[in-house]
């Protein structure tokens, strides 16, 4: 997977966290008041989170990519992602009534409808959650509304398991009042994420410092720079220019 051009390894990237991030704020939908507002009013919970995306391939070689996301949470989402100097390599843009993500430097896009991203039976493109992105910077790191159904110490962690209100099974540990760490699956299916550096994002405590781990091996870390929220963003921020010589990627 990781021997694929930039904007492919970019892609994986964006998928990577989604997906680790599936059951970090349960699987939330818009509201039909919330999909029936207009993308010119400028809504005031609005969030815009910088960070950078380290992804480790097969032999641990690290490839480094700048992040912005733009999020009014379950409404919209921009997020832009650049490689070395700066230079832009993958674009997204989802909308309650569908997505896209354009590859600029292969002349290539993808697009669809919902609240997952990706292609329907591609292992290197999987089908995604979007919405969780924007809560781990809001400090949401455990599925929200979650049945717990056992408590425990151990190692100097207070475990928690939990039933998400999607029927997805959770193994969290707090440590200091803040979660360390969040598990789903177990041996070596077991996705986990680790939170770390904690500190106040404009009056909010969440993570400075995430790595994400499958099978026992870290393939991805997120370091979170700067986020910001009651942010108004321009129209255009709404706005993804798809050139008609772009090919569509999976039909």
């Amino acid at each position: 997977m990781f021997a694929r051009s930039l904007p492919f390894l970019t892609f994986i990237a964006a998928a990577c966290l989604a997906f680790a991030l599936t059951g970090c704020a349960g699987s939330r939908a818009p509201s039909p008041s919330s999909q029936a507002s207009s993308v010119e009013v400028a809504v005031r919970d609005s969030l815009r989170a910088k960070f950078v995306l380290t992804i480790l391939d097969s032999l641990d070689k690290e490839q480094e990519l700048d992040a912005v996301l733009f999020a009014v949470p379950h409404l919209r989402y921009r997020m832009e992602l650049t490689g070395p100097m700066g230079v832009g390599v993958a674009s997204l843009l989802w909308m309650p009534d569908g997505w896209n993500m354009v590859f600029p430097t292969e002349k290539k896009y993808i697009a669809g409808m919902g609240y997952m991203v990706g292609i329907v039976g591609d292992n290197t493109m999987p089908m995604v959650p979007i919405h969780q992105m924007a809560d781990i910077f809001d400090g949401i790191l455990v599925p929200e509304n979650s049945e717990v159904l056992a408590e425990s110490d151990s190692v100097g962690f207070h475990v928690v398991k939990v039933r998400a209100p999607s029927g997805m099974m959770f193994t969290y540990g707090k440590q200091g009042g803040d979660v360390a760490w969040l598990m789903r699956g177990s041996g070596d299916n077991a996705e986990v994420l680790h939170f770390s550096d904690f500190k106040e994002f404009e009056g909010i405590r969440a993570p400075g410092y995430v790595t994400f781990e499958t099978g026992g091996k870290t393939f991805m870390k997120m370091r979170v720079k700067k986020v910001t929220r009651k942010k108004e963003f321009s129209l255009g921020t709404w706005r993804l220019n798809i050139p008609k010589t772009y090919k569509r990627i999976g039909g």
